[in-house]
């Protein structure tokens, strides 16, 4: 019997080594590979095949969330363990209207990790008990529903990260592998369709919507939502997958 092959994505490397070094530990699985970003993960799907993604949602330059939607796609069987660090409704309701099966804390990764795997591996889902209780009458079973960010187009929501992230509209062009005048383009119609006036408020409104995750210290807003500073990630690694119906930047 082959071993079950497990791929792992976050953005921090001593988290990577954490939980490899727990799933190694398990007879039967295999850890194939570790992916740094959203658009590595996507790109070592295609290569290794995994059965399964244990998936930070908060990373660079693509988030987890959209990153899975993408692999999803091209692969629906492949189970998907999402890994976060805040235990709140918004991240649950994001994740379980996708239709992922499972959903743990880092905080108890030591925990839960191995039991979640080995749920997803019977087909089955794994919810952490404080994501639960953070999330009364979220629906279990996967059901989609609308989401105010789901006004935006795939391609704009990656817009709205490199943004959020303290990218400028020349380096979101570079990262996307756009035309500047495209990506000006992008976040013309991103701010006239979220009625937003200013980069700050794009910040807020890519925190809310977990599309990027706040870090360091902040400012709380009137409303006791938290409004992140701008915050840059290192640069992705490799060439990320291009989207044929955009605007490519000339050769």
């Amino acid at each position: 019997m082959s071993n079950f092959r497990i791929l792992i994505a976050d953005d921090h490397e001593v988290v990577r080594k954490g939980l490899r070094s727990l799933l190694e530990g398990v007879s039967g699985w295999e850890v194939v590979g570790e992916a740094v970003d959203g658009w590595d993960a996507v790109r070592k799907t295609d290569e290794m095949h995994p059965d399964l993604i244990a998936m930070d949602i908060g990373m660079p330059n693509l988030n987890g969330l959209d990153a899975a939607q993408q692999i999803l796609r091209k692969n629906p069987k492949i189970r998907i363990l999402f890994l976060t660090i805040y235990d709140t409704e918004q991240v649950a309701k994001s994740v379980m209207q996708m239709g992922a099966k499972g959903l743990i804390l880092k905080s108890d990764a030591v925990r839960d990790l191995v039991a979640a795997v080995e749920a997803l591996q019977r087909n089955s889902t794994f919810f952490t008990s404080q994501m639960l209780q953070a999330s009364p009458g979220i629906d279990l079973r996967g059901r989609q529903r609308s989401l105010d960010k789901d006004i935006l187009t795939q391609r704009e929501r990656q817009v709205v990260q490199l943004l959020a992230e303290g990218k400028s509209t020349k380096e979101v062009a570079s990262v996307l592998n756009l035309s500047v005048k495209t990506a000006e383009t992008h976040r013309s119609n991103i701010m006239r369709k979220l009625g937003l006036h200013s980069v700050s408020e794009l910040v807020l409104y890519a925190v809310r919507n977990n599309i990027v995750q706040a870090f360091g210290s902040a400012a709380t807003s009137g409303d006791g939502l938290t409004a992140p500073p701008l915050v840059t990630h290192s640069e992705r690694h490799g060439e990320e997958p291009k989207e044929i119906e955009e605007t490519e930047k000339p050769a």
